[in-house]
């Protein structure tokens, strides 16, 4: 498992991850891995892929393969999920059984995506969130979520908080290490923040 992050303030995004790959009880820690990286660039999109190693591979071939992908807003991203999932199970033998109570076919991949249009999560059953400030995947996502509430106030730069929040996910949980990788990204012009009252 992973820990990935988005955040985004003062008209910049980025994403972070760890670089550490897991197999039940072994750790597989970067110096040792050719390609640890757990942020995979496609068309100006940052994707952080937590779940199975096979995903980053997987997803990487299959988005070459979609005709017009589109990951400009969350109805956007959620129509490029529903053309991914059938290339999934048709080309790349996804398993989509899941829980028998799930309402849909999961595609076991959860992901954060960040890009000139904002920070998204992508989630197995093809939801997708838009997040105002920050968000947080993978083992250690709990610990990277209170390390980003406790200094997103506080500091400006988007890359100092998500650097906290890997740093944090890496002191307090198993499936999380250092190095971490991070991408940032300039944000299309910043929309009117609603507030709720």
């Amino acid at each position: 498992m992973s820990t990935i992050v988005a955040v985004r303030k003062n008209g910049r995004a980025c994403i972070a991850a760890d670089s550490l790959t897991t197999f039940g009880d072994c750790r597989q820690p970067a110096e040792l891995d050719a390609d640890s990286e757990k942020i995979l660039e496609f068309k100006g999109n940052h994707f952080g892929i937590v779940g199975s190693a096979a995903h980053h591979l997987v997803v990487q071939s299959a988005l070459r393969k979609l005709k017009k992908p589109d990951f400009s807003s969350r109805e956007a991203i959620f129509e490029t999920l529903r053309q991914l999932h059938p290339l999934l199970k048709d080309d790349y033998f996804l398993n989509p059984k899941d829980d028998e109570d799930d309402a849909y076919e999961s595609t076991h991949i959860d992901a954060l995506l960040v890009n000139p249009h904002g920070i998204f999560g992508l989630f197995s059953l093809r939801e997708v969130f838009e997040y105002t400030a920050y968000w947080a995947i993978g083992a250690g996502s709990e610990f990277a979520l209170g390390a980003m509430f406790a200094v997103y106030d506080r500091y400006d730069d988007p890359e100092d908080i998500a650097r906290v929040g890997i740093e944090a996910g890496a002191k307090f949980n198993t499936d999380t290490a250092l190095p971490m990788t991070l991408y940032s990204v300039s944000l299309a012009a910043e929309e009117t923040e609603t507030v709720m009252i």
